[in-house]
Formats: structure tokens, sequence, C-alpha cells
């Protein structure tokens, strides 16, 4: 049976686990949405899991020569696989706007703005589970206060519940990469729209962590606030000891300010 050779510049690494394929699509809870769309099925190890499942799946393939692997073996994927690259993809336009699950085994170099991709769509994606680099999948569900906490887990936490379920070792890839996996799920919160502008929400939590040694009076220094709102306490904390929630008070005062 002809293979796919997993192709460094693409940070292929084919899973080939079958127990471990199958607890990662099983990670999938299966309602809120019409569809499950899977990034990077290359050869179809998860695929064929997802398939069993009572829920139209559909696939995105960047690599040719795993798209023609698919198409000859997945018989059942005729007209739902999709050559192309996530992160280019204009999801409404695709889908019709039908909301959708996200899963994969993602090439650790994109993951990250994989996430971020997703978090774009947020109104469309209620269910989003899939492998990370151990130190990304941990980043993404740490908790404030961990040393681990930063930009990526609380502009994933205003949106989305994420739960750490389990460790993935190198050795059941081909080839193995140089460290551990990590599988994580996230479920969108049933209010999941926050009180304040989403891009100022964003630009405030990544400037606040790009010193994130500095307390935030410091740190938020290019906003020119004026000492007297400095002086509320939550400007002499380090960015990683505030949830969320505090993160959004913060852009409130940035905007109240801005409106004088």
């Amino acid at each position: 049976m002809q293979t796919v050779k997993a192709k460094k510049f693409l940070g292929q690494h084919f899973l080939k686990d079958l127990d471990i394929a199958q607890k990662i699509a099983d990670s999938l809870q299966g309602v809120g949405y019409d569809l499950v769309l899977e990034i990077g099925p290359g050869m179809g190890v998860l695929t064929q899991y997802l398939l069993a499942k009572p829920i139209e799946t559909q696939v995105v393939e960047i690599d040719r020569e795993s798209v023609a692997y698919l198409t000859k073996n997945f018989p059942q994927l005729e007209g739902k696989i999709h050559g192309s690259d996530f992160l280019k993809m204009n999801l409404e336009a695709i889908f019709g706007g039908k909301s959708m699950a996200i899963i994969g085994n993602f090439p650790y170099n994109i993951s990250s703005q994989i996430l971020f991709k997703a978090l774009e769509y947020k109104e469309l994606v209620p269910e989003f589970a899939g492998m990370f680099q151990k130190e990304v999948a941990q980043r993404i569900a740490a908790k404030p206060g961990s040393k681990t906490y930063g930009i990526l887990s609380v502009l994933t936490q205003a949106f989305y519940d994420v739960e750490y379920l389990f460790t993935v070792p190198p050795h059941v890839f081909n080839p193995p990469p140089k460290v551990d996996s990590g599988v994580i799920r996230m479920t969108r919160k049933a209010d999941f729209s926050i009180s304040v502008d989403e891009k100022l929400f964003i630009e405030v939590v990544k400037t606040a962590f790009n010193q994130r040694r500095k307390t935030l009076r410091n740190s938020l220094k290019t906003y020119n606030l004026p000492p007297e709102t400095t002086e509320n306490v939550i400007f002499a904390q380090r960015p990683e000891q505030l949830g969320f929630e505090a993160f959004i008070e913060l852009t409130q005062i940035i905007i109240a300010h801005r409106s004088h």
C-alpha cells in the first residue's frame, strides 16, 4: 500500500498509534455543530475514526501527496477534501456559515496560528480539539499565576473553556518529533461575547505580555494613562497574575480614558 513521505518543511509527523488516534477523535463531544473539519489529515489515521461518527467530516490538507492518498483510500471523502492552506481559508464562505468543530494533529510550526484563526471564527466554532507540542498545549490551558500563562492562555480562555486531556510521547509518530505532544479540548462558553472592543482587548493583552516581568503600570505606558488612573491596584500587578476578566477591565479603563 502506497504511503506518504513526511515532509519536514510542512512539519509533518504522522501519528501511527491507532488507540491515540481514536482517543483524539473521541475527545470531541459532538454537539452544537453541523460538521467536523480536520486540519492536516495526512494519511487519515485520525480521519478514519471521525468518519465512523454520525456527523459529516471534511478535511483540509495542503500536501498534494496526502490529498492523492486520501482521495484514493477514503472514497467517502469525495467532494470533502479541501486541498488548500487552512490559514488562508475563508471558513464563512467555504462552508456557507455552517458551525463546525475543528480537530487535528497540528503541525507544530503553525499550531498557534491555527488556534488564532479558529478564534477569529469563534462564532462558527463551538468546539476545538487537537494535538499541539506539549508546552504549547499547556500554555493554552494554563491558569493565572503559572509561569506558562501568557497571551495564548488569555485570548483563548476569554472565549473558551480549555481542558488539557493527555500527553502523547514522541515514539508513536513517524518520524518521531523531539518533544512530547499534548491534546487539549476547547468548548466555547455559553456567552462568548466580551464587553469591550475585541481588537483593543487583544492589543492590550499582547502589549502587557510583551514585557511580562514589568508591572502593568510600566508595560502599558504607551497608552499614556494619567497617574490617578494607574493608581488603581490592578496596575501594580504583572500580566501573568490577571485572569481574562481583569484584562477586559483594563481595556475598559483605557477606553474610558480615550473618551475623555
